[in-house]
């Protein structure tokens, strides 16, 4: 077989970078292989279009092995396995329990409980928990910050009265001092006090992690993946920092450090993003001088991010949370969250929750993505792609470090001014469809309405309902998809859905293309569209939408071709509906002088313009 291998690759000569290059220079006719072809990311750095075995030189990540220091490859030497995570929030203690006993036999192996912090007892957990073999499942929890160190005790004590192997149970507390700063705009309270005390509070269990990284916060709020894991990195060094000068070893406190990661829709970005999140930690945490290199393993949690969830064609989000739970898997996380895909306008129902939990058990069970440590290894792609996000994130890290720290960073507001500024931009390329996104600003679904589905609103004060003034500037969670889903809900509201008649003329591809393009256009608003097959002459197109009762007519042909059509349509229509050129034409100038207002091509902001449309014609 190897002979026959031999033989058959010796039959193709190799070729060339050169050569590669030559041939896609000549594909290209002229055009600028720069501009053309290469991305150019929101991370900062550029993207080839193909990449070689020679772009592998040098580069420091193909020296690494799985299990090994400093652990790009993953943790794990055996397998690839994660651990399938749901949330359970506990108003009820038995309810719960009930469910999380149901789940388990559902494919879940770690549950998380939100718990009030009002709740906290003994008789509580004992409840809580029954019947849950604490040995089998990773436990995690989260609770007010300033009630952390009690839910630990209780904890600690529970499992120690139902005698477990306290060296066995694998969980989490979630707490976080610095997520509620950027959150809930609070600076109050302890933080030192309190870490010390979870520390030692958890002494006994040594795989209990109380310090969190909430770096899924970020994601939530539109961060860049550079961003979230530069100032991820910043985040935990403060812990490291902070507790090692007050003391503790810096092996103990790294141990206890655990991350929570957004997955954004950036397939092969989010891989690169976890493989460098590893290798950079544990470089930090070896410059604490640790007893052993096991502290250095980072420990990471990923959860499909809520930034780019949709209210209309809601189960698209089922498509976007699959390809990031394949990023995580592929990028090798210690366990994950997917969302229900109608997460962010209802309570998940056993439907949406089941549909959930079975994104990743396909993952595993019919894909075998647990099976394989790193298989992105090796690949010139990737391997490129891990080393630019770990140089961008590095730089960001860096940035924080000589502002004095991440908390010092969070009071000057720092870290929120950049994530802010980069939910603005991202959500201005979301209006001028530079980022798509599926059944909102592109290809939206024409017949559906919202009807009682409205956007949950976020708490915005934690347990002390009596103040929500803030000490610290807060992120700003304002969802991709918001502000069309406002300006199409403004739509039905109004009681009076727009009709939209395409007059479609002349060259019959331009004029099916641009009649495409202005549906789906239109449609973003809610507005009712209507193409059509043609029309000899615009009389016969304006006749034909008038007596559909169109609110506005749409021409639509080749550019050439407006020069003769547009005036004489405008003209026809007289002011009885809303008139829109599909497209960009040489004539435009002319056209406007003649008093046509509105154009429609890939240039103009498509948020800004349909609320345009909708102050004229919702009056």
């Amino acid at each position: 077989m190897a002979d026959s291998k031999e033989k058959l690759f010796s039959e193709f000569s190799p070729v060339s970078t050169d050569q590669w290059m030559d041939k896609v220079n000549a594909d290209l006719k002229g055009a600028d292989f720069e501009k053309k072809l290469v991305w150019k990311t929101n991370e900062g750095f550029k993207v080839k279009p193909f990449y070689r075995m020679e772009d592998l030189e040098g580069l420091k990540t193909t020296n690494a092995l799985p299990g090994e220091f400093p652990y790009l490859r993953g943790t794990k030497k055996d397998s690839n396995a994660w651990l399938v995570r749901q949330d359970i929030r506990v108003e009820s203690p038995e309810q719960a329990n009930a469910k999380a006993l149901d789940i388990l036999n559902k494919g879940i192996d770690s549950l998380s409980f939100e718990i009030s912090a009002k709740d906290l007892s003994a008789p509580f957990i004992e409840t809580l928990l029954k019947d849950i073999c604490a040995e089998c499942v990773e436990l995690n929890f989260s609770t007010c910050q300033n009630h952390a160190v009690e839910l630990a005790g209780l904890l600690v004590s529970y499992f120690k009265a139902k005698n477990y192997d306290l060296a066995k149970l694998q969980g989490s507390i979630n707490f976080d001092y610095f997520n509620r700063m950027i959150v809930r705009g609070k600076d109050k309270g302890n933080f030192l006090e309190i870490a010390k005390g979870l520390i030692e509070a958890v002494k006994e269990v040594p795989n209990f992690r109380v310090l969190n990284v909430n770096a899924v916060t970020l994601s939530n709020a539109g961060a860049f993946i550079s961003q979230e894991l530069g100032f991820a990195l910043a985040w935990g060094n403060e812990y490291m920092t902070l507790l090692t000068e007050a003391g503790i070893p810096a092996t103990e406190v790294a141990k206890r450090i655990k991350f929570n990661f957004g997955i954004s829709s950036n397939y092969f970005l989010e891989i690169a993003k976890f493989r460098a999140a590893r290798l950079l930690w544990a470089n930090i945490v070896a410059s604490y001088k640790p007893d052993c290199d096991c502290a250095a393993k980072m420990k990471a949690h990923a959860e499909t991010s809520n930034f780019n969830l949709t209210l209309y064609d809601a189960h698209v989000n089922l498509l976007r949370t699959q390809t990031e739970a394949m990023s995580a898997a592929l990028g090798g996380v210690d366990s994950m969250t997917v969302s229900p895909f109608d997460k962010i306008y209802a309570t998940p129902d056993e439907f949406s929750e089941r549909l959930a939990r079975n994104q990743q058990l396909l993952l595993k069970e019919e894909s075998y993505f647990d099976k394989v440590v790193d298989p992105a290894g090796g690949s010139y792609y990737i391997e490129n792609l891990t080393t630019s996000i770990a140089q961008q994130a590095w730089k960001i890290f860096l940035s924080v470090v000589e502002e004095g720290g991440f908390y010092t960073a969070l009071k000057a507001g720092s870290v929120q001014r950049i994530v802010n500024e980069t939910n603005q931009a991202r959500h201005k390329s979301v209006a001028q469809r530079r980022e798509i996104l599926l059944g909102t600003n592109q290809y939206p679904n024409f017949y559906e309405v919202a009807g009682e589905r409205r956007p949950l609103d976020v708490a915005a004060c934690c347990g002390d309902s009596t103040s929500c003034q803030k000490d610290v500037t807060t992120l700003n969670f304002q969802r991709a998809a918001s502000e069309f889903e406002a300006l199409r809900m403004e739509t039905e509201a109004s009681g009076k859905r727009p009709k939209a008649f395409m007059l479609t003329i002349g060259n019959l591809a331009m004029r099916q293309a641009r009649a495409q393009y202005a549906c789906n256009f239109l449609a973003c608003a809610g507005y009712e569209v209507f193409d059509n097959l043609g029309f000899e002459t615009v009389e016969e197109g304006v006749k034909a939408a008038l007596d559909a009762k169109a609110d506005i007519v749409v021409l639509c042909s080749s550019d050439d071709e407006y020069a003769i059509h547009a005036i004489p349509a405008y003209k026809e229509l007289d002011g009885r509906a809303l008139f829109i050129v599909a497209g960009n034409p040489e004539c435009t100038d002319e056209l406007k002088a003649a008093g046509i207002e509105n154009f429609i091509h890939v240039r103009v902001n498509v948020l800004e313009t349909l609320k345009e449309f909708n102050a004229k014609l919702l009056k």
